[in-house]
């Protein structure tokens, strides 16, 4: 945790400007809810331990926000979600929006770079044994892709 107070008054203000972004764009699929989401868990884990602790105890964003702290993973089902949006979104932009060839070009880029960091990530495996009929291994807890 910050020590200095000034410090953790930025902390914890972008950590709440954060958290509302990132429920804002649960429901505006241009604004992305799990980098602001995350960005707030790691503000509030400087600025304020109660804070963090509430935030991973949410039923829905904490599990998401434990498996990045604990092993960088973010789940299967994250992965469709944001590939699925990230495609029809770039699509539309580039079909029907009069843009230049070169910001055409960046956007491909982007979404390329964006989409590569996303699935390199491990997968929690606990994702994978919802599909099969074995326990989980209590050692491993990550399943790398690729």
């Amino acid at each position: 945790m910050i020590q200095s107070a000034p410090l953790r008054l930025v902390m914890m203000v972008s950590g709440w400007t954060s958290l509302i972004l990132g429920l804002i764009g649960i429901f505006l699929p241009l604004l992305p809810t799990t980098p602001f989401v995350l960005l707030s868990a790691y503000c509030f884990s400087k600025s304020s331990p109660r804070l963090h602790r509430w935030l991973l105890n949410q039923p829905r964003l904490g599990p998401m926000i434990q498996n990045w702290e604990r092993h960088g993973s973010i789940s299967q089902s994250a992965k469709i979600t944001a590939t699925v949006l990230m495609i029809g979104l770039f699509s539309f932009s580039l079909w029907y929006l009069t843009l230049s060839t070169l910001f055409k070009g960046a956007l491909v880029c982007m979404g390329t770079g964006v989409l590569c960091f996303l699935w390199t990530r491990p997968l929690p495996l606990r994702h994978l044994d919802e599909f099969s009929n074995r326990p989980a291994d209590a050692r491993e807890n990550l399943v790398r892709l690729g």
